[in-house]
């Protein structure tokens, strides 16, 4: 077992109170069982699922499409991104991308179907050129068309934006815009290797205003290198001067693979200064007692809306709920009928595949039904309450019998209060969420590396 392996992570501490500092491992929970346990011999399974046609009572159906490029990598990024790829390999790869919809568009589980939701994500997919964007939209379009889609959602990086590809942003039909802002001090923006600096935003913002998107949401991060009080006060100041629809706060974490988990994990092992858990709490929750002062409302874990808005967010509650989900893109991950997959996760593996006309398949987990029940409940849980009649009436479960040991525990360290009714997370509890959710998994998958 390599240090990696035997770094801290929320299924390996024995307690909350082991987590103070910001140890290198992942703390976001985004699925349940955990990646860890998908496998290769599990693919076989996908082609049954899928050549399945669908039932009546069928959930929503999204599609991701996963948009690996950028300008730069942030030092505590870890998603499959590319930064030194040109306007070829980038034409050659969104083919790929397209294809892989047409190859699922064919297949009984999604024939006829149409996305209620999609999502551009990334990487960032207002690096592509206009030219690059408009001919990968049309081409998934003929083939799996969202015209009637409620929602449609774009990533951005401020400094890739111009005014006429907010245009054809707008154009293919985007509805929710979201700005990877993350802070606003230009020093802390470049020692944690953001390409963006806060000029660009303010560039951009009138362009993106006049544009009238339906929602327009800003990402922050508490607790990036080098972050202080002043600091922090200055960027949730001066991004509630933006007036965004809606506000995604993460807390900073330092997953496997990024720069500075190398530094640390790596000879001479690096003292990388983030602050501890404790803080980024504080810093969290400042900037929601700002904004909820200034007439927003907590949507989530991490998501404040403007009252009265179109605050919304269907991705995430279809993902939560189990809809329907294809996952395109190199490494991306798909949701079909409780089966979890996964494409492959390398340049060359992923457009080989799809360049022979095959599904780019990589590793694969079949969920139980008391899986699929844990997970929706867990991901729920972020949402800061849950009513235990919506997991009876779907799953045929009393969450309340079934956890009931653990919602008593942690309504005993004042993380979330509990009726027949409905399940609360209290403020303290709803800020560091993530900490809590291992909590309720199966003693077979803790103490294992969550990805």
């Amino acid at each position: 077992m390599s240090e990696v392996d035997k770094a801290v992570t929320p299924e390996t501490a024995t307690t909350k109170k082991d987590w103070k500092q910001t140890k290198v491992g992942s703390v976001f929970v985004s699925n349940y069982p955990p990646y860890s346990f998908w496998t290769d011999s599990g693919v076989k399974d996908v082609e049954k699922v899928l050549g399945q046609p669908v039932s009546e009572n069928a959930p929503s159906l999204g599609l991701y499409l996963h948009i690996p490029f950028c300008r730069k990598r942030c030092k505590f990024c870890y998603f499959r991104v590319y930064t030194d790829r040109n306007a070829a390999d980038i034409q050659r790869y969104l083919d790929a991308l397209a294809r892989e919809v047409e190859l699922y568009s064919a297949l009984p589980r999604f024939a006829g179907r149409t996305p209620s939701f999609v999502y551009f994500g990334g990487g960032t997919p207002s690096y592509i050129s206009v030219k690059h964007l408009k001919a990968l939209v049309d081409r998934v379009k003929a083939t799996m068309t969202w015209e009637n889609a409620e929602e449609v959602a774009f990533e951005c990086e401020p400094g890739t934006l111009t005014q006429s590809k907010l245009e054809a942003i707008k154009e293919i039909g985007v509805t929710r815009l979201s700005l990877g802002i993350e802070n606003l001090s230009d020093e802390i923006l470049r020692e944690n290797g953001r390409a963006h600096v806060s000029k660009e935003v303010y560039q951009v913002m009138p362009w993106v205003k006049d544009l009238g998107f339906n929602q327009v949401n800003v990402d922050l991060i508490s607790g990036m290198v080098g972050e202080t009080w002043d600091s922090w006060k200055d960027t949730v100041q001066r991004t509630l001067d933006l007036d965004p629809e809606s506000l995604t706060i993460y807390q900073m974490e330092l997953p496997f693979n990024t720069v500075y988990s190398k530094a640390i994990l790596g000879e001479g092992s690096e003292e990388i200064p983030v602050a501890d858990w404790e803080l980024k709490r504080e810093w969290h929750a400042f900037a929601i007692d700002t904004f909820t002062k200034a007439g927003y409302e907590v949507s989530s874990a991490y998501t404040l809306v403007k009252k009265g808005g179109s605050g919304k967010f269907l991705y995430r509650d279809s993902l939560w709920r189990s809809s329907d989900l294809i996952g395109a893109g190199v490494a991306s991950f798909s949701h079909v009928n409780g089966l979890h997959f996964q494409n492959q996760t390398h340049w060359d593996g992923y457009l080989d595949a799809l360049e022979s006309d095959n599904l780019p398949l990589n590793r694969a987990f079949v969920t139980t039904h008391e899986e699929r029940l844990t997970r929706e409940m867990i991901l729920q849980l972020k949402l800061g309450r849950i009513k235990p009649k919506y997991f009876q009436e779907k799953f045929g479960t009393d969450i309340l019998d079934r956890y009931g040991s653990v919602f008593s525990q942690l309504s005993a360290e004042e993380m979330l209060t509990f009726d027949e009714r409905e399940v609360q997370l209290t403020r303290q509890g709803l800020l560091q969420v993530d900490h809590l959710l291992p909590e309720f998994y199966d003693s077979k998958y803790r103490n294992a590396r969550y990805t």
